[in-house]
């Protein structure tokens, strides 16, 4: 063992802990506080409204990592995959996600073809978590 040393599995666990929560990330939902019995690996995006435990860490990622919290700070361009709603959230300041697409209606001569390209349009976007479905 070299000088200095001491305890670096410490840090190396951590970062590992830091990777497996950060990698693919992917929550199980937005929550102002911890669940009760959360399971091994369970992420969630802390709600603004943030208390107990997660008192301070609004927006931040909490993961249920080695029987305790660890936080991940967003960066800006950091994507997650939120499973209670099945699409993707994007960090840029904020928390940002798709809203519900609306399909065209009205007009007195409407394409149908036109019609039928952005129902398709939206049904993609859906089907890739971009947009939510209704």
């Amino acid at each position: 063992m070299y000088s200095g040393q001491a305890g670096k599995e410490i840090l190396v666990n951590e970062a590992f802990a830091r990777i497996d929560a950060a990698v693919h990330c992917t929550i199980l939902g937005e929550n102002p506080e911890p669940p009760e019995n959360p399971a091994e690996g369970d992420s969630w995006l802390v709600s603004a409204d943030s208390q107990g435990e997660w008192a301070g860490h609004e927006h931040e990622i909490a993961s249920m990592q080695g029987g305790n919290w660890i936080f991940l700070q967003p960066r800006d361009g950091m994507r997650i995959f939120d499973r209670s709603s099945g699409q993707e959230r994007l960090f840029f300041a904020f928390w940002r996600k798709g809203s519900i697409l609306e399909e065209p209606v009205g007009g007195s001569t409407v394409d149908v073809e036109a019609r039928a390209s952005i129902n398709e349009i939206i049904a993609v976007l859906q089907a890739l978590g971009i947009s939510p479905s209704a």
